[in-house]
């Protein structure tokens, strides 16, 4: 009964992990490639992008809490709708090492699209169980829209560069 705090806390968390690993290990090149790159004029500041990400994954995480909690921890009901969170969780930590790490814009995109996909289904899943866990999820959808959008942008803007081919 003491230790109950652990447990929001921990899903609460947990999402920032791979985000500040993300961060982390591709540091020097969002600071390096990323800003030669062609953006658009309504690309987001570089300094909001760490505040967003720290609101978005709090959000999820306690959103995932609550899901987790309303089915009564890891029980067979939890398989889809934490399976589906923990598959878009996965996509969104594969995304910075595509796109920066890699410079895979191709590939980048594919994993924000296919990203949407799991991140909208999470919330159709979650509604049912807990309005407030799926409602708390809507500003990362948004936020997901405006970064896919980016990321098209990004992708089609900057071509890749065929090997052996001077410009």
């Amino acid at each position: 009964q003491g230790r109950m705090w652990a447990y929001p806390v921990g899903f609460t968390v947990l999402p920032h992990v791979g985000g500040f690993l993300g961060w982390f290990i591709n540091q020097k090149e969002i600071s390096v490639w990323y800003e030669k790159l062609k953006k658009p004029a309504w690309c987001p500041p570089r300094k909001m992008f760490p505040v967003a990400w720290t609101v978005l994954y709090t959000g999820m995480g306690y959103a995932s809490y609550l899901v987790w909690n309303d089915l009564g921890g890891c029980s067979s009901k939890a398989i889809v709708p934490l399976g589906l969170y923990g598959a878009q969780l996965a996509l969104n930590w594969a995304w910075p090492p595509l796109f920066f790490g890699a410079h895979n814009l191709k590939m980048a995109l594919i994993d924000i699209l296919c990203l949407d996909g799991l991140a909208i289904g999470t919330v159709c899943s979650w509604y049912r169980i807990n309005k407030i866990a799926a409602l708390l999820m809507a500003p990362y959808l948004g936020w997901l829209a405006m970064a896919t959008c980016l990321t098209i942008r990004i992708w089609k803007d900057n071509p890749e560069k065929k090997p052996g081919k001077s410009e």
